[in-house]
């Protein structure tokens, strides 16, 4: 069941991959440009501030894009934004202009995450959805760590590294383009509001916050951490290259243990062991540097799957309807803490306090082991639904015939109604219209 679904959203997961290698090369791109700028740290907290500003906004239009024009058409209209505004900022460079422009780049790559991964939480049921999130996500990683690769042989001061990562932004969009592919089956998506979901799942909301915030940190601000402790830049490439490649790498096997086991004891070991690594971290310098990769390798690996979990146990207790609202809630929440994290961060660095970054997410990551562990004792693990999967279709004879039926079945539905309607004005020629009824 799983490689079918797999073979069905080939094309979506290879225009993921392509999306993951833009995401990866901007930030730190934007992080090594904005030092040789000279913007200062605060100023470019900021900045990087403005892209999850833009994906708290993003989580908010995509289930209204979805439901007006379809995923695939969704999907393209964003893509085309997030190239732009990147070219944009490769031809103006200036705080402000930048700080508008990555908010744009944020409100489109948000909008995309929020359609892809509702289409995939559409299809999975309990017994799977870790694992097939997790596939996702190690796609993703995937991507970011080619971006960091791709970007040590540009220059981050010229035009082409940006052009670059518009190109490949155009580039995702062919697969999903061209692909003779059926949508899910779509369900009238319900609101789920962020009060409900904290009531329902508040581990999964806890989780997005906090892990959304360490993220922030590190993407945006962790490539100057790793300058001010002496790194190189060649080296700091490494170090952000060695952070993605760790959460790759367990990302499946970690996804697979918890569809087997409570999922939130796997929560608890991996925030627990992470908080473990980002205390080593904070104590070393640039004299050990294979110790810093070693330590920021397996950070990553217990780290960057939490969100996926995190997701997992949400849905665990949603049903269909519920899932593209609830993501975007779940992006939404993650949003806030991110557009927390960096600038604080940030802020600290610039007043130098630089130790204080990896302590920072030291305390953060208990605070996921701990309450992760507490919800354990509050509350029953989740039961398997029989949820069905949605079809996606390779281009053959069947897709053809289905969409043919499906058109069909569109037609027999527009009569219906278009009858309905008739017999509704009948009736109401016929009633009388003098006196009133006792």
């Amino acid at each position: 069941m799983l490689k079918q679904q797999l073979r069905a959203i080939s094309s979506l997961l290879t225009s993921i991959t392509l999306i993951g290698i833009c995401t990866g090369m901007t930030s730190t791109l934007l992080s090594l440009r904005a030092t040789i700028e000279n913007f200062g740290t605060l100023t470019t907290g900021i900045i990087m501030s403005a892209y999850f500003i833009g994906f708290l906004f993003g989580t908010t239009r995509a289930p209204k894009d979805i439901r007006r024009v379809g995923y695939i058409r969704a999907f393209g209209g964003l893509a085309a934004l997030a190239a732009a505004s990147i070219l944009i900022q490769a031809i103006w460079v200036d705080p402000v202009v930048w700080f508008v422009m990555r908010f744009l780049t944020g409100f489109a790559i948000s909008a995309i995450f929020v359609i892809v991964e509702s289409w995939l939480n559409t299809m999975a049921d309990n017994k799977n959805r870790g694992t097939l999130l997790s596939v996702y996500l190690v796609l993703i990683y995937g991507g970011l760590v080619a971006g960091q690769l791709i970007l040590g042989i540009t220059d981050p001061a010229s035009f082409v590294a940006f052009a670059l990562v518009a190109l490949l932004i155009n580039l995702s969009l062919i697969p999903i383009l061209i692909s003779v592919t059926v949508e899910p089956t779509t369900h009238e998506p319900r609101k789920v509001a962020i009060r409900s979901l904290l009531k329902v799942v508040p581990l999964g909301m806890v989780n997005a916050f906090i892990m959304q915030a360490c993220y922030a940190m590190f993407y945006g601000i962790g490539p100057m951490y790793a300058t001010y402790i002496g790194l190189s830049v060649a080296q700091v490439s490494l170090f952000m290259a060695a952070f993605i490649l760790g959460g790759m790498l367990a990302q499946a096997p970690i996804g697979l243990l918890s569809d087997r086991i409570d999922r939130r004891i796997v929560m608890a070991f991996c925030a627990g062991t992470a908080a473990i690594m980002a205390f080593v971290l904070s104590q070393l310098n640039a004299d050990v540097a294979w110790l810093i990769y070693l330590c920021v390798g397996l950070f990553g690996a217990c780290s960057l799957p939490l969100y996926s979990l995190g997701m997992a146990h949400t849905n665990d207790f949603l049903e269909k309807d519920q899932m593209v609202g609830a993501t975007g809630a779940i992006i939404k929440v993650g949003g806030i803490g991110s557009i927390i994290g960096a600038p604080s961060v940030a802020a600290l660095m610039q007043f130098g306090a630089v130790n204080y970054f990896f302590l920072l997410i030291t305390v953060l990551t208990s605070i996921v082991c701990g309450y992760s562990l507490y919800r354990v004792t509050k509350r029953a693990k989740a039961d398997d639904q029989s949820h069905s999967a949605y079809a996606m279709l390779a281009p053959t004879q069947t897709s053809d015939e289905l969409l043919t039926t499906l058109a069909s079945e569109q037609e027999m539905l527009d009569e219906e109604y278009q009858e309905a309607q008739l017999d509704a004005e009948s009736n109401d020629d016929q009633r009388p219209t003098g006196g009133a009824s006792n």
